[in-house]
């Protein structure tokens, strides 16, 4: 029967949450499907209409991008200051967090969600000061894209071509209070782009040909609107279970089918999905888990998890839930998630049988209050047989059991018999009722109940007058036999239950334990190996068997694992598993695909395909119980999960790879096609000029010529110098000649190399007296001071200053190197060692190869020593810091030229 309304209380979860929330701020979204449809101009005018009520409303942070309507908003409105960081040289602002928290009004203004917080700041995204705001107890309106949504990262992605790095997680959206769409069709938005409402006019015709195509938005709208309606839906049941409405509200279509162990289940599904479909509803499978399902028997059991399976194949969300009554938690579940179409499969019982023990689908349709039921007609298929009793299945009450009872039976009659004989006992059906509760504690209801009525017929027999006769001459004891049976039934059914559920519990608990304990050990598996090597280790703990787990290679399937370490297949295994590969199917021993080999073979599917397989041998070559085959079907399913994973992270890993190899590849022909063709023009250029026989030259010009033949010579050498040095660092033939050695000597070979190259800068240099010598490679460290030395000259302008300093801090001496040019972009300082790396500013390419600061941190590093590069921060330029650690003690000056 359905629940009356006195009998309907809210859900403690959904109580427990609204108890959260009150102890919290409110969080408001305004969530918009690109830049420019109007978010930040919708969240003003919703804190001005706050205002006007007597909200106390200020400004954490609002970007009005020089919009003159928006700035217009902000006029009444109390603004926060912005909080002053001084990051690389520069004053940056950021939202002041503390400011906010110090002021605590009731409603804060917080724009941009997803941004990233410069370095320095308490948090390094806004949105977690979004959250330290609501955890104070303050209200927060707030704008972001959908874009930025951490689930749909991917999805974006793939639509814009464009990956987008600042994300917030899903947990804001579903813990916001409220989600506003700020909706603007595309042609609108395309309007104001090219109006320069959104980007100034250069930057919105760029936008327009790439991330704000027309495809683009549309697609983006259709993400914010369904993403909104979706978290809409999720508040509105929220809301009903909060309130105890029983529902439903049919806001939109959800379609439920019932599933048992009845043959007509797998056509119910299907009916299910095409209803589904028909109507583009949401649909999802339900199976009400009650303790008589461990009295089916295997082969209905069976049924119902290859029936949730297929409702899983064909799209649909399979859902398995404990219960007592089938009905009233079929409709209780189906009225929590706010279903509007019930689907149930008509009965295959006869009359008596539902007369006796009732009919589901009669108590659905009964409970169902406003949610439509269908019933699904139709015979059992060929070869499928009626569903049995749970008091019938032979594979779980035996003979045995019954035998046991009766014997319990007759120790508590012989018990009884002698507590008689030496006490006085008014009444002794309680020692049987004693035998009757551990009959169906033991062995379950039906031995139980035929433990009660021995039990009656020996207590009648041999305690109740006349004894040795079934007769009853008292009407009193007729009374209390009926009593004592009633009792006895009523206990063994309560026991019973209780011994269903323990056993239920038991058998759930050790599944979801074995399924938690493989999933612990792959998810932290990151290569292909280990975690082939952590399946097979679980399945074989848990299944008590030898177990292989092969993964597909050049075409071939190979053994990625195996368990215990001796086993090995033979041409035959390895057929029968390749068949599985090849065909998404079992094979093996107890399947119907070459049962003649000794190993069960399952398929492993993911969503890209089947990407291996799982062998399984039982002791004694015995064949899987169905109960081990859905547990291995289910460590199947999150065995494949785990390996597509790590097949994708490897997929990625070659994808940069490449990537990075075809970035190399490029760099290096623009760097060969620049480096040698500049300077053997020049050579080129001047030796024709010597021996053009039609110009007579004077001696003086003749040596400009030879010098230029010599300089760009050296350009040439130094070039390809940096390419052997780079191919001896990544080969690892790089030999250091290490020495004690003064650094003031070092930077002075350097500087009398780079002579030709500095040009017009201005050289300044101060050597800490007193350095201690260190250990190194001298001709490599002058290359290093060289390669720094030639960098700075490229990256000022002549007449500029280049500053060398070598000082010594506790631990280490440190070499700089300084410039006054331009500085290094922030964006490029981690890419500045990379090989074949040239810093891009604006319209501005440095020149060279990109070799030298990589060689010299190779050189460096060879040296156990480290080196940085970061802006100046007393003027403009660039600094480069070169830090060897003490780690020997250096000796005396004196000793190092007695032993020359």
């Amino acid at each position: 029967m359905a629940a009356n309304d006195g009998e309907r209380r809210p859900l403690p979860e959904a109580l427990l949450t609204a108890a959260q929330q009150e102890q919290r701020g409110q969080l408001k979204i305004f969530l918009g499907a690109a830049p420019g449809v109007g978010k930040t101009y919708t969240m003003l005018e919703a804190a001005q209409a706050k205002r006007r009520e007597g909200v106390d409303v200020v400004v954490g942070l609002v970007e009005t991008h020089g919009r003159a309507e928006t700035q217009a908003l902000l006029e009444g409105l109390e603004v926060v200051p912005r909080r002053q960081i001084e990051y690389r040289g520069r004053r940056l602002t950021e939202m002041d967090l503390d400011a906010i928290l110090a002021r605590h009004p009731t409603l804060a203004l917080v724009d941009e969600l997803a941004h990233t917080n410069v370095e320095g700041s308490r948090h390094p995204k806004r949105y977690l000061d979004v959250e330290e705001l609501l955890a104070a107890g303050i209200n927060v309106f707030t704008t972001m894209n959908i874009q930025h949504l951490e689930s749909l990262n991917d999805v974006v992605a793939q639509i814009t071509g464009v990956r987008v790095r600042e994300t917030v997680p899903d947990r804001l959206l579903e813990r916001a209070d409220e989600i506003e769409l700020v909706d603007l069709a595309p042609d609108e938005l395309l309007q104001r782009l090219r109006e320069g409402k959104v980007y100034v006019p250069d930057q919105a015709e760029r936008a327009i040909r790439h991330y704000f195509r027309k495809g683009n938005l549309t697609a983006l709208r259709e993400l914010a609107l369904r993403h909104t309606a979706q978290r809409v839906d999720a508040q509105m049941r929220n809301y009903m279970q909060a309130h105890a409405i029983p529902g439903p509200w049919p806001t939109q279509d959800r379609i439920m089918a019932c599933v048992s162990e009845s043959p007509l289940a797998p056509r119910l599904i299907r009916a299910a999905k095409r209803r589904a479909d028909r109507r583009r509803a949401e649909w999802l499978a339900v199976y009400v888990e009650t303790p008589a399902h461990y009295r089916l028997s295997e082969g209905e059991r069976d049924r119902v998890a290859s029936t949730l399976r297929l409702a899983e194949q064909l799209g649909g969300e399979a859902v398995s839930i404990p219960g007592q009554e089938v009905a009233q938690d079929l409709v209780r579940y189906a009225q929590s998630r706010n279903v509007t179409e019930l689907i149930i499969g008509k009965s295959l019982h006869s009359r008596w049988h539902e007369m006796l023990h009732g009919s589901v689908v009669h108590d659905v349709i009964r409970a169902s209050g406003e949610i439509d039921v269908y019933v699904i007609t139709g015979e059992p298929e060929t070869g499928q047989t009626r569903p049995s009793s749970p008091l019938q299945a032979p594979s779980v009450v035996t003979v045995n059991a019954y035998l046991s009872s009766a014997v319990a039976v007759l120790l508590a009659g012989v018990l009884a018999a002698f507590l008689r004989s030496i006490l006085s006992l008014p009444n002794l059906s309680t020692i049987f009722l004693t035998a009757v509760l551990f009959s169906a504690a033991t062995w379950g209801l039906g031995p139980s109940i035929f433990a009660s009525v021995l039990s009656i017929a020996l207590y009648d027999f041999f305690f109740v007058d006349p004894v040795h006769t079934l007769t009853i001459a008292s009407p009193q004891d007729v009374l209390a036999l009926v009593i004592f049976l009633i009792v006895a039934v009523l206990t063994s059914n309560l026991a019973g239950r209780a011994r269903d559920q323990a056993d239920a519990a038991r058998r759930r608990e050790a599944r979801t334990s074995a399924l938690y304990n493989l999933s612990r050990e792959i998810v932290g598996a990151a290569h292909l190996p280990s975690a082939a090597q952590a399946i097979a280790v679980q399945v074989a703990q848990t299944q008590a068997a030898r177990v292989v787990v092969l993964t597909p290679e050049a075409g071939r399937l190979e053994v990625r694992a195996v368990q215990p370490p001796d086993v090995a297949l033979t041409e035959a295994e390895h057929a029968a598993a390749t068949w599985a590969w090849q065909r998404g199917q079992p094979t093996g021993h107890g399947a119907d695909t070459l049962p003649g080999v000794d190993w069960f073979f399952q398929p492993l599917r993911a969503a890209s395909g089947v990407v291996g397989v799982l062998g399984v041998r039982l002791e004694g070559d015995a064949l899987l119980a169905p109960g081990q085959r859905r547990l291995l079907e289910a460590m199947s399913d999150q065995a494949a999960v785990a390996i597509e994973r790590t097949l994708l992270a490897q997929d990625i890993e070659q994808t940069r790879l490449l990537t990075e190899t075809e970035r190399l590849r490029t760099a290096l022909l623009s760097s060969i096609s620049h480096d040698l063709r500049t300077p053997l023009a020049s050579i080129t250029g001047a030796v024709s000029s010597l021996l053009s026989q039609e110009t007579a030259y004077t001696p003086t010009e003749r040596r400009d010529l030879l010098l230029t033949v010599q300089e760009e010579a050296d350009r040439l050498n130094r070039f390809v110098g940096n390419l052997l040095d780079m191919t001896r660092l990544e080969s690892g033939a790089l030999e250091l000649n290490r020495d004690w050695v003064e650094v003031e000597d070092v930077i002075g070979a350097a500087l009398a190399r780079p002579a030709q190259f500095l040009g017009d800068h201005r050289l300044v240099v101060e050597v800490e007296p007193g350095l201690p010598l260190l250990s190194l490679d001298f001709v490599l460290m002058e290359q290093v001071l060289v390669n720094l030395l030639d960098n700075a000259a490229k990256y000022s302008p002549p007449g500029t200053t280049i500053q060398v300093q070598a000082h010594q801090e506790p631990g280490a001496v440190v070499l700089e190197i300084a410039d006054e040019g331009p500085g290094i972009p922030p964006d490029q300082l981690e890419r500045i060692f990379d090989k074949f790396h040239r810093v891009v500013d604006g319209d501005r390419r440095g020149a060279g190869a990109g070799l030298g600061l990589s060689i010299c941190r190779g050189i460096v590093e060879a040296h156990a020593g480290t080196i940085e590069a970061q802006n100046r921060l007393d003027r403009a330029g660039a600094l480069f810091r070169v830090r060897f650690p003490l780690t020997q003690t250096p000796p005396r000056l004196q000793e190092v030229v007695t032993h020359d």
